[in-house]
């Protein structure tokens, strides 16, 4: 049975790492799109040999093909929103900063994800890529979604507690002039904490914690189902809070490939009731 559409139909952008194990990455971001009702575009910045259990090997793009890509979706596509993930290398932040900036092409708000490493703590940007970054590309975002060590290596602090993850938002908002997002999936707690600072507000977004499901590609759909609900017209709020049910029931209602093993799924067919009727 067809599903009413919620909101109007519209399209957005995702540039990362191509995941060959389907969890994260690309793979992810345009999985969350689709599960939202937005249309999905990409520039691959990078292919990667994975799985759930590490990477085994990184083929960056060349900065000239991610540039054609984003030229062509940019020139192809009436973009809402644009989400970063994996962009490994300096060279391929300075193009796509540069192209982001130039004022031939709309602007859309954009969510980066700082990706440094995977779960599995295989490192996934080169070290003289963080300064570009920060450099380059957060003052062009409408909101930053680091993780706890993320947001370490950024304030060379070490982050443990909830009181953490709040002086980390602040700060991080202070350093940057951009809205933080928090990830506190590194708390040791029993709700799933993400803190939402936006130079105003400190603002506080808890769900239930699952258990027994492998999170590789979590902060990947989170920040790719930002991007979709903000595409959607919603504010950064309200966008938050769609994305928080969004990985709560995507890790609830995880697919069991084999026994013990249990990853995220998609495409439950009662997501956008289901968004809708929690938001009321």
């Amino acid at each position: 049975m067809m599903m009413k559409k919620l909101l109007p139909n519209c399209a957005a952008l995702t540039i990362a790492g191509s995941d060959s194990g389907g969890g994260a990455g690309i793979q992810a971001d345009l999985k969350t799109f689709s599960a939202l009702g937005v249309f999905g575009t990409s520039v691959i910045t990078a292919v990667t040999a994975q799985n759930l259990t590490g990477v085994t090997a990184i083929q960056p793009i060349s900065p000239d093909v991610v540039q054609k890509q984003l030229i062509a979706v940019l020139e192809g596509f009436p973009i809402k929103a644009i989400k970063t993930g994996m962009l490994f290398s300096a060279e391929i932040i300075e193009i796509i900063a540069r192209t982001l900036g130039d004022p031939r092409y709309p602007k859309a708000p954009l969510i980066i994800d700082p990706v440094f490493a995977a779960t599995s703590g295989s490192k996934l940007i080169q070290d003289d890529a963080i300064r570009q970054l920060t450099e380059k590309l957060f003052p062009m975002a409408a909101l930053i979604t680091p993780n706890m060590p993320e947001a370490g290596i950024l304030l060379d602090e070490q982050l443990e507690t909830r009181q953490h993850l709040e002086k980390a938002a602040k700060g991080l908002f202070e350093r940057f002039k951009v809205p933080v997002l928090m990830k506190g999936g590194h708390l040791e707690a029993d709700k799933a904490v993400d803190i939402l600072f936006d130079g105003r507000e400190m603002i506080s977004f808890e769900s239930e914690l699952i258990r027994g499901v492998n999170n590789h590609g979590s902060g990947c759909t989170l920040a790719s189902a930002i991007a979709a609900a903000v595409a959607r017209g919603e504010t950064l709020r309200e966008a938050v809070n769609t994305a928080k049910i969004y990985i709560t029931r995507a890790l609830q209602g995880s697919l069991e490939l084999s026994p013990g093993l249990r990853v995220i799924d998609h495409f439950p067919q009662f997501y956008p009731v289901l968004i809708a009727r929690e938001k009321k």
